[in-house]
C-alpha cells in the first residue's frame, strides 16, 4: 500500500485534480454558456470525446512529473532529501517503466480524440507535449528561462486544447457557416484569457521556484534566472511580472468585459487576484530563505486557482445578465 501511495505521489495528484478541474469548467462554465447564449446546442462536442481529451492530458501531465522528478534525482537530494521517491521506496527503473505507461495511455487517448474528431492538429498536439516535457526535464530547465517558459506554454495549453476540440466540432456540424459568426472569437477571446493568465502565473511560480530551489540548482551547474541574474534581480523579473499581470487583468476588467452587472467581475478582480498578487510581491521582497519562497509559490498557486474559479462567476452573469 505504501508503494502504490508512493506511485501516486510521484504524478502530483493535486496539481492533476486542478487540471481536471480547469479543462471541465473551461467546457462547462465558459464555452458552454457562450454557445447557449447563440441559441446552439452546448452538447456538440460528445461526453466519450472530452473524456478522452481531459483523460489523455492528465495522463501525459502525470507522465511529466514522474520523468520530472527522475531527471531532478540529485537536485532534489540536496533541496528536499526528505520528499525523493525515486531510488528510495521506487528505483529508476520502474519509475521509467510508470513514466512510459503514462505517457502511452495517454498519448493514446489524445490521438483516439483526434482521429474521433478527423484533426491531425489535436493529434500532433498530443504527440508533441510528452517529447517538451521530456526535454523540458532532461536540459531545458536547466537553461536559463527557457524551462520555465516551456512550462508556461503547457499550462496554457490546458485550457486552449478544450476552446480547440470544440471549434473542430462546430466546424464538423456546421461547416463554414461558423466562421460567417462571433462564436468562435468569442470563445477564443474568453478562454484564451484563462490561457494567457495561466501562462503568466505558471511563468512567475517557475521563477519563485527556481529562488527556492536555487542551493541545489548552483550545485548542479543549472543556469536558472537566480543563478544568472542573482537574487536581487530575479526578485525585480518577479515583481515586473507581477505588473503585468495586474495590467492585463485591468484591461480585460474595466475594459473588455461588458456585462450589464460588472460589479461582481471587479470586486473579484480586486479581492482575488490583485489583492493576492500584491502580497506575493511583498512575501517575495521579504523572503531569505527556501521556506519563504516555498510560503510566495503557495501564494503564487491559490491566485492561479482563483484566476481559474472566476469561469464560475463568468457562468452566473451568463446565466443572470447578459454580454452588452
Amino acid at each position: 500500500m505504501k508503494k502504490l501511495f508512493d506511485y501516486l505521489q510521484l504524478t502530483r495528484p493535486l496539481n492533476l485534480a486542478f487540471i481536471v478541474a480547469i479543462q471541465i469548467l473551461m467546457l462547462r462554465a465558459v464555452i458552454y454558456p457562450i454557445l447557449a447564449g447563440f441559441g446552439l446546442e452546448s452538447q456538440i462536442l460528445s461526453l466519450p470525446i472530452a473524456l478522452l481529451i481531459v483523460s489523455g492530458t492528465v495522463l501525459v501531465a502525470a507522465g511529466g512529473y514522474v520523468i520530472n522528478d527522475y531527471f531532478d534525482l540529485k537536485i532534489d537530494r540536496i533541496n528536499r532529501p526528505s520528499k525523493v521517491i525515486i531510488s528510495n521506496s521506487i528505483d529508476k527503473k520502474s519509475a521509467m517503466r510508470f513514466y512510459q505507461v503514462l505517457t502511452l495511455v495517454g498519448v493514446a487517448c489524445g490521438v483516439s480524440a483526434a482521429v474521433w474528431l478527423r484533426n491531425s492538429t489535436l493529434a500532433f498536439l498530443f504527440v508533441i507535449i510528452p517529447g517538451l516535457l521530456w526535454f523540458y526535464s532532461a536540459s531545458y530547465k536547466r537553461q536559463f528561462l527557457v524551462g520555465n517558459i516551456v512550462v508556461a506554454f503547457c499550462a496554457a495549453l490546458v485550457p486552449l486544447t478544450m476552446v480547440f476540440a470544440q471549434h473542430i466540432a462546430l466546424e464538423a456540424t456546421y461547416s463554414d457557416l461558423i466562421y460567417q459568426t462571433p462564436i468562435l472569437k468569442v470563445c477564443y477571446t474568453w478562454v484564451g484569457g484563462f490561457a494567457l493568465f495561466a501562462f503568466l502565473t505558471t511563468l512567475l511560480r517557475e521563477i519563485v521556484k527556481d529562488m527556492q530551489d536555487e542551493y541545489g540548482d548552483r550545485e548542479m551547474e543549472c543556469r536558472t534566472l537566480p543563478i544568472k541574474l542573482g537574487i536581487k534581480w530575479t526578485k525585480y523579473v518577479v515583481y515586473s511580472l507581477i505588473i503585468v499581470i495586474v495590467g492585463l487583468l485591468s484591461f480585460f476588467v474595466f475594459a473588455g468585459i461588458h456585462f450589464e452587472e460588472s460589479s461582481l467581475t471587479e470586486r473579484y478582480f480586486v479581492f482575488g487576484i490583485v489583492i493576492p498578487l500584491i502580497f506575493v510581491a511583498y512575501l517575495t521582497y521579504r523572503a531569505h530563505t527556501a521556506s519563504d519562497y516555498k510560503q510566495v509559490s503557495n501564494l503564487v498557486k491559490f491566485v492561479m486557482l482563483t484566476g481559474t474559479l472566476y469561469s464560475l462567476v463568468f457562468l452566473f452573469l451568463s446565466n443572470t445578465t447578459s454580454l452588452q
